[in-house]
């Protein structure tokens, strides 16, 4: 058995560095295949890389914090016995391994290596030159959290993104909750599952549901106790004076996109409001119907909606500049602005023009809640065609977000509340939002972005529009 190093590997859409999070072993320790080595963080997510053989753990060459360059020895092992290529072949694969499907991670040997001893998705490289091997296995590794409200008390994944995040909006009012009954919580299958996966404690938990029963929403309303935006408390001051954050990986991506599209495309925003009201009641009756039982849905799934109907009718507002071309698409790639603890990013819903209600409301929950757990992939954020960010889960009437690079077009929705409202001449409380808009001038005319904007406000006002 011969000692060798293992490589940062290349985690895809041509990365060149990634900063060492967690390590998950020790020298020493012995590890097995498939089990997660250490935590990277790119500029585009948070990777587990899960070890290609069993063997002994020697010296961990990088320290956490530090970022090193792909290519780099990151830590030393002597392999013995049992590699991937030989452990249950047909196994469905672990979601360490999804996740390193994509990275080709290099293993460098002191001695040539033997053909067969390295993880799928792994290559082998000798001192000169190095083998990288691609496989992709079906599907990703998604661990749901919350979008309601906020920021999930998990790692997630940072990339460019607008200034501001989007999560999914506002209902109406829940009814005032009662009281924590005594015995055994009543929940259903799924239920429990997404307490879990979002770290509820379902004993602590009011439950709404009309037999005492826990619901989605009060597991959700409960995680978002916990998330970032909201203030819970006011904390002491700091005994240091100042606190000195690098700016890498994370936050530098993010400058470098905000900075690239702010002096790059020339922004014009426009604003409207809206009745929302005959929305927000589509909303209660989707909740109550058998086929969205398990599905999160909220306002931001009628907005979606919403905006590929505005884009059939204003396609020019679904563009790319490329300096040469304007590049029109006939898809809706729809990116959803999503913060984390980590920062921004916009994962995107792939042709979500083609996608029923039911489908598209699967895919935003699928979508956000693995971009909080940090499991977004690089692929998932590329290709965006347009953006919406939701500023109404901050109690943000409304702002003028800077658009997603590469995208002439980036709607806002602002909080939905309750305002008075002028209808058939009398004063009535009514649901009322803000929706605000801004467009790449250079490709969007301030014609096109208003009939395009008043068109988004057409459905949030009247949904059944949609069925034209």
């Amino acid at each position: 058995m011969s000692e060798s190093k293992f490589l940062l590997p290349d985690v895809g859409e041509g990365l060149t560095e990634a900063e060492i999070v967690a390590w998950k072993v020790a020298p020493g320790e012995q590890v097995a295949v498939n089990q997660v080595i250490v935590e990277i963080e790119t500029a585009k997510s948070l990777v587990e890389l899960p070890s290609p053989f069993e063997g002994t753990v020697g010296e961990l060459l990088v320290s956490e914090g530090e970022t090193v360059e792909v290519g780099t020895p990151i830590f030393t092992v002597t392999a013995g016995g049992a590699t991937a290529a030989a452990a249950a072949p047909e196994q469905e694969p672990e979601p360490a391994e999804q996740v390193a499907s994509d990275a080709a991670a290099t293993v460098s040997h002191e001695e040539e290596p033997k053909p067969g001893a390295v993880l799928v998705g792994y290559g082998s490289a000798g001192h000169g030159t190095s083998r990288r091997r691609r496989v992709t296995h079906p599907g990703t590794a998604s661990i749901p959290v919350s979008f309601s409200g906020g920021i999930a008390p998990a790692p997630a994944a940072p990339a460019s993104a607008p200034a501001a995040p989007a999560a999914a909006s506002h209902a109406a009012p829940a009814s005032a909750p009662t009281a924590r009954p005594a015995g055994p919580v009543v929940a259903k299958p799924p239920i429990r599952k997404l307490a879990k996966d979002l770290g509820v404690d379902l004993t602590t938990v009011t439950p709404t549901g009309p037999i005492g029963d826990v619901t989605r929403d009060d597991v959700l309303r409960e995680a978002t106790q916990a998330t970032v935006f909201r203030n819970i408390q006011t904390p002491e001051w700091p005994d240091d004076r100042e606190d000195r954050i690098p700016v890498r990986g994370v936050r530098k991506a993010i400058a470098n996109a905000m900075t690239t599209s702010a002096f790059s495309a020339p922004h014009v925003s426009l604003f409207v409001d809206v009745d929302a009201t005959r929305t927000m009641e589509f909303v209660k009756r989707l909740k109550n119907s058998a086929d969205f039982a398990d599905v999160k849905v909220s306002p931001l799934l009628i907005m979606a909606k919403a905006i590929m109907w505005a884009v059939r009718r204003n396609p020019t507002v679904n563009s790319t500049w490329t300096d040469e071309e304007i590049i029109v698409h006939h898809y809706v790639n729809l990116g959803i602005a999503a913060a984390t603890p980590r920062g921004l990013i916009v994962p995107n819903v792939k042709e979500a023009q083609s996608m029923t209600l039911l489908e598209l409301a699967k895919a935003l929950e699928e979508l956000t809640l693995t971009a909080r757990d940090g499991k977004t992939q690089p692929a998932a954020m590329s290709g965006g065609t347009i953006t919406v960010t939701n500023i109404g889960v901050f109690g943000m009437d409304t702002g003028t977000p800077i658009l997603n690079p590469g995208e002439v077009g980036i709607v806002a929705l602002g909080t939905i509340k309750q305002k008075p409202w002028v209808v058939d001449g009398e004063v009535r409380p009514r649901y009322v939002t803000t929706l605000g808009a801004s467009f790449d001038h250079r490709v969007v005319d301030g014609d096109v972005a208003s009939r395009f904007l008043a068109d988004v406000a057409s459905i949030i006002e009247e949904p059944a529009l949609l069925l034209d």
